[in-house]
């Protein structure tokens, strides 16, 4: 059996193959264009395309594709062949730097949000060096972008790319003024940890709502849900261990560093967490990782489920993303070091943080706004829809202190002393964890929890990253220009506190009296819902920041709007056909199917002995005949208002339809059914229960 460091990473084309197989020239070329954002010459992209062909060959490679991350949320590729026809009637296996650097995918079947008609076909798709190729099956996956045939971006990479870009430019001004001459790039690092669900292919394949939506329509809660917190780091099933194993195998030949697994919280879920990666490459590999865990679930027997709120009652799932700055000389710009108050660097760059989480607050939040997360956030489990920001004691008392004037006494570190002496003492943290806050310092880092566990991880770094280069736009615009630039430098920090320190919250998100604070007091943003959210990405403020910066045009903007609120109400549209159609052709027939050979047992005693009583199925035939009228007229309801729904073709007036008037009826149909399911026996039901889904897989 191999060994992990001898089969990790064989599967990409990454810096160890590269340097084995280019030549030193144009392993420098290729290297000066990843590291320092330099053009790539034609004659390297040759070599590249050349080495990276006869590579992917010597590793059963048949064919190559130019992968991309358009904008259904989800990867795309074509695969083309190696081969070209030789004189003698054979094949050549042939790659040029042509076919490596561009392609020409059919864009008209991508989302385009109004970019482009849809009878013009035309699209591209090019070479990304900073993100290495793989091999997938027989295939060599080249990472793209994807754009139309007049430029504009139909994908998530490009604006991911560009906001590094914009990043790197006003980090760099920064840096400059306290003298960092070595420095050449500053890059954002992202760790995402991953939530999912695994439950029983078998199970799965009996239930519409899952197959269709990836989340379950209907279902009473089972008699044992998390309650007793055994599942969280519990012993992890045999059967999941197998599945976790072969995962993290897959994952590593791929090079994806995936570290941790455990169980989470709720029944069936759990977590894994890879090692950090500059932001575009972990923008890949989350995308690769959940494809992935999705196939060798398959292996297993088992479905790997994906989305926010599979199961009503116990925890959703979702992705925290960890983003840090660090420069190229391995300076982490978020490191408070022993003395955070005297930092002046840190304090400026977390400032910048500070000041763009206020002022892009609704950003934040749009961009991970689905109808699924829509579930999730501000339940007992996830961030509330609430903007703010956790940063601890020690660096809430050092910006009081700043704030103030006054002077900083520091706090002394704790050791903790747990009373038995054979364990180790050890420095406790100088703050505590919060998990209820959606965007939280970690140390060295911020934890953006809000993600959902489906969402790409581009949308949220890509606001996030534009956010923070404005932030640092605006102070290096002052202090270049200042006369003292210390004595600009501290007055900057000073007031960037003072107006934003309203983001600033350490207490319980989930506590209602927070939210009346946030939204009545301090005045910030509670977007609950898609609906509410998405027409903030047209706000001036935000189409200005983000043009200036070069992230999108506000033709992208406007497309990104149409085709996010358009995905909002066909997912839920879909469910709500999905809920007509198990409502109608499954759960009806089993209560009327119950209901009839109850009264049928009812008959039969009664003829049997006239005078028993039969209290038992009289009340349960009364029970089941007053739900089953509750369900039919639910349901027409329902019908009706879905109806409503498909004259409507303005991409506003939809979602909010379906957020207003679809959604409730949804949920009134749901109850009852629910309902139905606790009082119907368990041989008439018409598929696996929520007991059945969630402690199946042993």
């Amino acid at each position: 059996m191999k060994k992990i460091p001898e089969y990790f990473g064989c599967m990409v084309f990454d810096d160890r193959e590269m340097k084995a197989r280019l030549s030193p020239k144009v392993y420098n070329s290729l290297n000066k264009t990843i590291v320092e954002n330099a053009r790539l010459d034609i004659e390297v992209a040759d070599a590249v395309a050349q080495a990276m062909k006869d590579w992917a060959v010597e590793k059963g490679a048949t064919h190559y594709t130019h992968w991309f991350q358009p904008l259904t949320g989800i990867t795309a590729e074509k695969h083309d062949s190696f081969i070209s026809p030789a004189p003698d009637g054979g094949v050549l296996m042939e790659f040029s730097g042509k076919e490596l650097i561009k392609g020409e995918p059919d864009a008209s079947s991508f989302p385009s949000g109004g970019l482009r008609a849809t009878f013009e076909a035309r699209g591209y798709t090019a070479w990304d060096p900073t993100s290495y190729a793989f091999i997938k099956g027989k295939t060599l996956c080249i990472p793209t972008a994807f754009c139309s045939y007049g430029g504009e971006a139909l994908d998530k990479k490009t604006p991911l790319l560009r906001s590094m870009q914009a990043l790197n430019k006003q980090a760099l001004r920064i840096l400059k003024l306290f003298g960092n001459e070595d420095v050449k790039c500053v890059k954002t690092s992202v760790g995402p940890e991953q939530e999912y669900f695994l439950v029983d292919k078998e199970m799965y394949n009996k239930r519409k709502d899952l197959i269709f939506t990836g989340r379950t329509l209907f279902g009473a809660p089972a008699p044992k849900g998390q309650e007793l917190d055994d599942h969280y780091f519990g012993v992890i099933k045999p059967r999941v261990a197998a599945y976790m194993e072969d995962l993290n195998e897959e994952l590593w030949k791929l090079g994806i560093l995936a570290k941790t697994e455990h169980n989470e919280v709720a029944p069936a879920q759990h977590e894994l967490a890879p090692v950090y990666s500059t932001t575009n490459i972990a923008t890949d590999n989350n995308q690769l990782t959940m494809e992935i865990m999705q196939k060798v679930a398959d292996r297993h027997g088992l479905v790997c489920l994906l989305h926010e709120k599979p199961f009503a009652g116990v925890n959703g799932s979702g992705k925290h993303n960890n983003w840090s700055l660090a420069t190229d000389t391995g300076v982490n710009l978020l490191t408070p070091g022993e003395t955070p108050y005297e930092n002046a660097q840190f304090l400026l760059f977390l400032c910048a943080v500070i000041k763009a989480v206020d002022d892009y607050q609704d950003l934040l939040r749009l961009s991970v706004a689905t109808a699924g997360n829509d579930h999730r956030l501000g339940a007992n489990e996830a961030p509330p829809a609430v903007i703010s920001m956790f940063l601890g004691d020690e660096l809430t008392a050092v910006l009081d202190a700043i704030e103030n004037d006054t002077p900083y006494n520091g706090t002394e570190k704790t050791v903790m002393k747990l009373g038995v002496h054979v364990l180790p003492k050890f420095f406790r943290d100088t703050t505590d964890r919060n998990r209820t806050s959606p965007f939280a310092f970690t140390g060295n880092k911020f934890e953006f929890r809000m993600l959902g566990s489906s969402n790409s991880i581009a949308c949220a770094n890509i606001m996030l990253n534009s956010a923070v280069a404005e932030s640092l736009k605006i102070y290096a615009d002052r202090l270049e220009g200042a006369e003292d630039f210390e004595t600009a430098l501290h007055e900057m920090i000073k007031k960037t506190i003072k107006d934003h320190k309203r983001i600033i919250f350490n207490g319980n998100g989930y506590d209602d009296s927070w939210i009346k604070e946030a939204t009545e007091v301090r005045g910030l943003s509670n977007l609950k819902t898609t609906p509410d959210a998405m027409p903030k990405l047209l706000d001036e403020k935000n189409v200005n920041m983000l043009t200036a910066h070069k992230v999108y045009s506000k033709p992208e903007l406007e497309s990104r709007y149409e085709i996010l609120l358009e995905n909002y109400h066909k997912t839920v549209h879909i469910e709500a056909e999905t809920m007509l159609n198990m409502a109608r052709k499954e759960i009806m027939p089993a209560v009327s199917a119950y209901e009839s050979d109850l009264a049928k047992t009812l008959n039969q005693k009664k003829a049997a002995a006239p005078d028993a009583a039969c209290g038992y199925e009289t009340k349960l035939i009364s029970k089941l005949a007053t739900l089953e009228d509750k369900i039919d007229a639910a349901t027409d309801d329902l019908e009706e208002a879905v109806n409503e729904y498909k004259k409507l073709t303005d991409v506003t007036e939809a979602a909010m339809f379906i957020k207003d008037s679809v959604i409730p009826k949804m949920d009134a149909l749901r109850a009852p059914c629910d309902e139905a399911e606790t009082v119907t026996a368990k041989s008439y039901w018409p598929f696996p229960t929520y007991g059945d889904l969630l402690f199946g897989v042993r």
